[in-house]
C-alpha cells in the first residue's frame, strides 16, 4: 500500500483514517502531506545509532490500530491533582482527544490559551515550529494520525505562577494512539507544564509528541511523568527550541511501560540560551527503559546540562545514548552530560553511550557515565551500624536519586517520583513504607550523600 522500502505493510493506517479525522483544511493538508510522505520514510533498525540496543525489531505494527473517533470506555484512571495545589489549567487528553479543558479566567483575559490548536486562529503557526520535519517513522505517524493536537501558549511578558497540569491518559485497547502537546512560551514569558502519562491495563502503542519554543528571555519548566501500564510501548518524542537568553528546564520520571523510549532534542538557537535536562529512572521485571538525548548549541554563549540516573532490577533494561553537538557558531559553549546507572539485579543491564561532536574551540565540554552495583563500601558503613543490608540499599538509592528529585519544577512532581520509588524499594525489600520510614530514622543523612551509591566504575 505504501511503497517497499519501509518493509511494515501498515495495513490499519489508511488514508481514509487519516482524511477522516476532525479538524480544519490546514490540519488536514498536514496530516495528508505526512500520510504521503510515509513512502519515503525507511523503518527504524537496530543497526542505526539512534536505534542501537533498542527492541524495536519486536514491534509488530499490524497489533495495532489508529482510532478514527474516541472509543466508549467506561474505565477511568484518576490522579488526584490536589498535591499541585492551585493550577494555571488542565488539560486531559483521552487516547489522542481532549475530553477536559480548563484555564484560569485571568489567565485567558491576559492572553493565554489552551485547547485543541485546531481552536486557534493562528495554529497552523504552532504545530511544527520546534520541530522542522519528523525524525523518524513515528513522527509521521503522529502527524498523519494525531487527532487533535494541544496547544498551550502563552504572550510576550506573561508570568504564570502556577502549572498546567496535562493527564494524557491511555485506555484503548491494541490500539496505535498519537497525543500532541505544542507549548509557546513567548518572550519574558514564564510557564510550567507537568505531563502526567498514564494508562489501563491494555495493551497499545502510544506515541506522545511534545514540541517546545521559548522565545527571546522565556523561562520554561516541563515535567513528564511516565506511568504507563505493564504492557504499553510508548515511543515519545521531545523537542525543545530555546531563543535568546531563554531557558528550559526539562524533568522526567521514567517508571511505566514494557518498552518505553524517549528521546528528547534541545535545540539552544539563541545567543545566551540555557537547557537543564534531569531524569530519574527505575526498571523491574523485564521493562526497557530507553533514552536518547541531542544537546545542539547553534548560538553563542549557550549552556546545557544533563543528569540522567537509573535503577535496574529484576531482568530490566536501561539505554542511554546521548550527543553534544556544538555548532561552528556557537563559540563559549558549556555543556555537560552525565548518566549514571546502579544495577541491583546481575541480570539487570544497562547500555551507556555518551558522545561529543564539536566543530569549534573556545568551549567547555565534558561528558561522563557509570554503570555499577550498590557501592560495597557504604552499604559495609551502614550495615556495620546495625542497619539491615536491603534498608541499607534502600538508604543508598534514595541518597541516590536526590539531586534528580531536586530538578523537579514543582514538589508535587518531587513527590510522585519518590513515591514511585518508594512503591519499588518496598516490593524489592518486602516492607512497608511506614516500616521503611521507621527503620531509616536517625540516618537519613547518610542517604542525602549522592557519593554514597555514585558508581565507582564503569564495569558492568
Amino acid at each position: 500500500m505504501m511503497g517497499s522500502r519501509r518493509g511494515i505493510a501498515l495495513k490499519a493506517f489508511t488514508a481514509d483514517v487519516s482524511a477522516g479525522l476532525p479538524g480544519p483544511e490546514w490540519l488536514s493538508e498536514i496530516r495528508r502531506k505526512a500520510f504521503e510522505g510515509l513512502e519515503d520514510v525507511d523503518p527504524p533498525s537496530p543497526d542505526e545509532e539512534v536505534w542501537r540496543y533498542s527492541r524495536i525489531a519486536d514491534l509488530d505494527l499490524d497489533g495495532f490500530a489508529p482510532l478514527k473517533r474516541q472509543r466508549a470506555s467506561n474505565s477511568v484512571v484518576e490522579r488526584d491533582l490536589s498535591a499541585f495545589g492551585e493550577m494555571a489549567g488542565v488539560v486531559v487528553i483521552r487516547n489522542g482527544w481532549v475530553v477536559e479543558n480548563t484555564l484560569e479566567a485571568r489567565l485567558a483575559e491576559a492572553g493565554m490559551t489552551i485547547g485543541p490548536i485546531a481552536d486557534l486562529d493562528d495554529g497552523s503557526d504552532h504545530l511544527g515550529s520546534a520541530i522542522d520535519f519528523p525524525v523518524d517513522l513515528f513522527g509521521h505517524l503522529n502527524r498523519a494520525y494525531g487527532p487533535e493536537p494541544v496547544a498551550i501558549v502563552v504572550p510576550d511578558g506573561l508570568q504564570v505562577d502556577a502549572p498546567v497540569v496535562v493527564v494524557v491518559l491511555t485506555d484503548a485497547k491494541a490500539s496505535a494512539l498519537f497525543p500532541r502537546v505544542i507549548v509557546r512560551c513567548g518572550a519574558a514569558a514564564s510557564l510550567t507544564v507537568v505531563e502526567l502519562h498514564t494508562s489501563t491495563d491494555v495493551a497499545s502503542l502510544v506515541v506522545p509528541v511534545l514540541e517546545a519554543t521559548v522565545d527571546r528571555d522565556g523561562h520554561l519548566r516541563h515535567a513528564l511523568v511516565q506511568e504507563m501500564g505493564p504492557r504499553i510501548w510508548q515511543l515519545a518524542h521531545q523537542a525543545f527550541k530555546v531563543g535568546q537568553s531563554g531557558t528550559v528546564e526539562a524533568f522526567t520520571a521514567g517508571l511505566g511501560g514494557d518498552y518505553a523510549r524517549t528521546r528528547i532534542d534541545c535545540r539552544l538557537v539563541g545567543r545566551g540560551a540555557e537547557g537543564r535536562l534531569a531524569t530519574a529512572y527505575y526498571g523491574e521485571g523485564d521493562q526497557t527503559l530507553d533514552f536518547r538525548t541531542f544537546q545542539e548549541h547553534a548560538a553563542p554563549d549557550t549552556t546545557s546540562e544533563l543528569l540522567f540516573k537509573g535503577a535496574l532490577d529484576g531482568s530490566s533494561h536501561s539505554i542511554y545514548s546521548g550527543l553534544i553537538r556544538v555548532r561552528p557558531e556557537a563559540v563559549r559553549t558549556r555543556a555537560n552530560q552525565t548518566n549514571r546507572n546502579i544495577k541491583l539485579s546481575p541480570d539487570a543491564w544497562a547500555e551507556t553511550v555518551p558522545n561529543l561532536e564539536i566543530e569549534t574551540d573556545d568551549v567547555v565540554c565534558s561528558h561522563a557515565s557509570t554503570v555499577s552495583p550498590v557501592d560495597e563500601d557504604q552499604r559495609f558503613f551502614l550495615e556495620s551500624r546495625g542497619v539491615p543490608t536491603r534498608m541499607a540499599e534502600r538508604l543508598l538509592l534514595e541518597g541516590f536519586f536526590q539531586d534528580v528529585a531536586d530538578a523537579a519544577p514543582v514538589p508535587a512532581v518531587a513527590e510522585i517520583l519518590q513515591e514511585a520509588l518508594a512503591e519499588r524499594l518496598d516490593r524489592r525489600t518486602g516492607s512497608s513504607s511506614s516500616q521503611a520510614d521507621s527503620d531509616s530514622t536517625g540516618i537519613g543523612a547518610a542517604a542525602a550523600d549522592e557519593d554514597a551509591a555514585t558508581a565507582g566504575g564503569d564495569a558492568q
